[in-house]
């Protein structure tokens, strides 16, 4: 039996993926700082499906809990088959409006953390000769919008530029780009969602089991959804000045309020 570890797993695209992987028979590592709802879910988990569901507790903005969470993916004893940095979160309000503490925040969990995580399990893939790392970044990676769009655009970019030069060991890395997800991240930032269109929400778990799909055919970028391959089409052809202006008149419509 395999294991997959999952950080940002007690909700949202964190928690559909622990959803899929273990209903599939794979054995879980739940990663986030909840301590007590890490518990019910391993518990969930476990009852259901019948797999060994670990919880390890961890601030992936903290230098102490990226630490343990790559100390469990170098473990050889417990070897980990499949990564999925999901955890992210997103800042109220626009440059110069969030502090910079919460800005350097979002860089250490979006990028600092990626970037070790992911070396440390496919290190050990490697060596293996099989495994996966699914990097979860957003739609916003292709527009230029703040910290959080750098962000993804930077997992994006360092996703498929690893994913080539690990081509032939074994082990398969894909940038995921949802949309508009329906979770628990708009709230927890305080952004207003109300004035979102109905289609532009997409289901955590059809979205997951697309992303799998895309992972199984060896893509190295899913973008889940016929409408946002759309719309991404669109954006590769549009000028980035009309680009810019469209992006930050969108993020003022639909995001914080």
């Amino acid at each position: 039996m395999t294991t997959a570890l999952i950080t940002g797993a007690t909700a949202g695209i964190g928690a559909a993926f622990a959803r899929r992987l273990a209903a599939d028979g794979h054995d879980v590592v739940l990663v986030a700082r909840d301590v007590k709802r890490l518990r019910e879910q391993a518990t969930e988990l476990h009852d259901r499906h019948g797999v060994e569901a670990e919880v390890l507790a961890a601030d992936l903005a903290e230098e102490k809990g990226i630490a343990a969470v790559e100390a469990r993916l170098s473990d050889p004893r417990q070897p980990v088959d499949m990564l999925v940095n999901n955890a992210g979160f997103g800042n109220k309000g626009r440059f110069l409006e969030v502090s910079m503490a919460d800005e350097l925040k979002m860089l250490t969990v979006h990028c600092e953390a990626v970037l070790r995580l992911t070396s440390a399990a496919a290190g050990s893939m490697k060596e293996r000769g099989r495994g996966a790392v699914v990097n979860v970044a957003s739609v916003a990676a292709f527009v230029p919008r703040g910290t959080y769009g750098a962000s993804k655009a930077w997992v994006v970019q360092f996703t498929q530029g690893a994913a080539r030069d690990l081509a032939g060991s074994g082990v398969r890395l894909m940038a995921l780009c949802p949309g508009f997800v329906r979770t628990e991240f708009h709230e927890r930032a305080g952004m207003g969602t109300d004035n979102i269109p109905g289609w532009m929400w997409l289901d955590a778990d059809k979205l997951v089991t697309a992303a799998l799909g895309d992972l199984e055919r060896g893509k190295s970028l899913s973008i889940p959804d016929p409408r946002y391959k759309a719309l991404m089409g669109v954006v590769k052809l549009a000028p980035r000045g009309l680009l810019g202006g469209v992006s930050s008149k969108a993020g003022r419509k639909y995001g914080p309020k």
